[in-house]
């Protein structure tokens, strides 16, 4: 992919992920738009950068605003060639005790938010011919209980975006899915206190357990970027687990079973809440009806 010239479009760019893939791009030449909640956060990534950028303050979910920021996109810097539908939060606790505005709020953000990206951004990236990466996760692979949402919406993702590169084939599109595994962000700041998430990883043997970094993954993800290719695997080891995703579900039920039992109710309202401060920001920024406690972080 030659980066001169080109605009990507980057969602959930303010931190971890988002905003090192947009370094990533900018380093090949590509002008950058940048698109979050936090327009200062926003902002500071965008001066970091070695090429032409842009921040806009979006929320994903508002599919208005996302028609308005594809237009300033377009006249500022000129259409898409790249969207990275990578806007995302989690919460984690029980889903019968778990605040129903916030179980809906990460499905609208993860599943929705990336849909509606999607549908303001491809009759530019039709007139480009160009490349929409949507990030996913192997929390596909199998859902881990007490994060019922955030595996539901990734599986969703999984899904719809398969479906779209079908679709787009004949238009000239292409579409790739991102399977993301542990992830050093803000979204798993808490990672020991959770006792499920906890387990797996315990569980999961070498290679599987190791939490790499958002810059590695973004490597990843830009290297796929360049290829256009159908999947991108972060770390690529992932591929390997492909064949086997049948049975990865009751692998999982039956960990998370062991980690549960006699877990106390206690215990898990202490851990029910938004996970990381990008989450935090997309909750507090709608205004929540109730109160949602943070998930603690492991205590030192």
């Amino acid at each position: 992919m030659d980066g001169a010239g080109r605009v990507a479009v980057v969602t959930g760019a303010a931190r971890g992920v988002g905003a090192a893939t947009a370094r990533r791009l900018a380093e090949r030449g590509l002008r950058v738009a940048l698109l979050g909640r936090e327009l200062a956060t926003l902002e500071a990534v965008a001066r970091s950068l070695p090429t032409e950028s842009c921040s806009l303050e979006v929320d994903v979910t508002d599919e208005a605003a996302l028609r308005g920021a594809a237009r300033s996109v377009a006249e500022r810097m000129g259409p898409a060639s790249v969207v990275v539908a990578n806007a995302g939060i989690a919460a984690a606790g029980p889903f019968a005790t778990t605040e129903a505005a916030l179980w809906d709020r990460v499905i609208a953000v993860n599943l929705l938010g990336s849909a509606a990206t999607a549908r303001a951004f491809l009759p530019q990236l039709v007139r480009t011919r160009g490349y929409l990466l949507q990030v996913a996760s192997t929390a596909a692979f199998g859902s881990a209980p007490l994060m019922s949402a955030y595996c539901a919406s990734k599986a969703g993702v999984e899904s719809y975006a398969q479906a779209l590169r079908t679709e787009m084939e004949p238009e000239g599109v292409g579409v790739g899915i991102a399977y993301l595994h542990w992830t050093g962000t803000g979204m798993i700041e808490g990672l020991e206190a959770h006792p499920v998430l906890r387990e797996l990883r315990a569980h999961q043997p070498g290679p599987g357990s190791r939490v790499h970094s958002p810059e590695q993954v973004a490597g990843w993800l830009v290297r796929g970027i360049e290829r256009r290719a159908a999947s991108v695997y972060a770390p690529w080891w992932l591929r390997l687990v492909q064949p086997v995703r049948p049975v990865l579900p009751m692998i999982v039920s039956r960990v998370s079973r062991r980690s549960l039992r006699g877990l106390p109710a206690e215990e898990l309202r202490e851990m029910t809440g938004v996970l990381g401060p990008g989450g935090r920001a997309d909750w507090e920024a709608r205004g929540p009806v109730g109160p949602v406690v943070p998930v603690r972080p492991p205590q030192s």
